[in-house]
């Protein structure tokens, strides 16, 4: 039976640095054997947005030129969004925004690579 690679959890560091336009992603890879191998690849790729500021912010993937809203996270709050899977074509590179509904700043990451079924976080400082 092959090796099928796990899903990576890919963690941006801080979003201080997103405010600052970028963040850090840190990696983990682990291989499985059998059938929840295969399981694994069907699930959802997710981005977890822990907002730790005041104001609401909508939360878009970027891909290319292409802009696509995945929802909106109110402040002091952490939300799981779906990274819709047209965006993903295999290993993909993405940037994430995070446009403060009430301001005029948006501040955005640095490219992340995301694979199908990771899940990617960003921390939005308070301020």
């Amino acid at each position: 039976m092959p090796h099928l690679p796990s899903p990576r959890l890919l963690r941006a560091a801080a979003l201080a640095a997103l405010a600052a336009g970028a963040v850090l992603p840190l990696g983990a890879c682990s291989r499985k054997r059998g059938p929840a191998a295969a399981q694994e690849v069907e699930r959802p790729t997710t981005l977890r947005v822990r907002n730790q500021g005041f104001l609401d912010v909508n939360v878009y993937a970027v891909r290319g030129g292409q802009r696509v809203r995945l929802g909106t996270v109110t402040g002091n709050s952490t939300q799981v969004l779906r990274i819709p899977g047209f965006l993903l074509n295999g290993i993909t590179p993405l940037r994430f925004v995070a446009d403060p509904i009430g301001n005029q700043r948006t501040p955005t990451s640095d490219e992340i690579v995301v694979s199908p079924g990771d899940e990617v976080q960003i921390f939005i400082p308070p301020g």
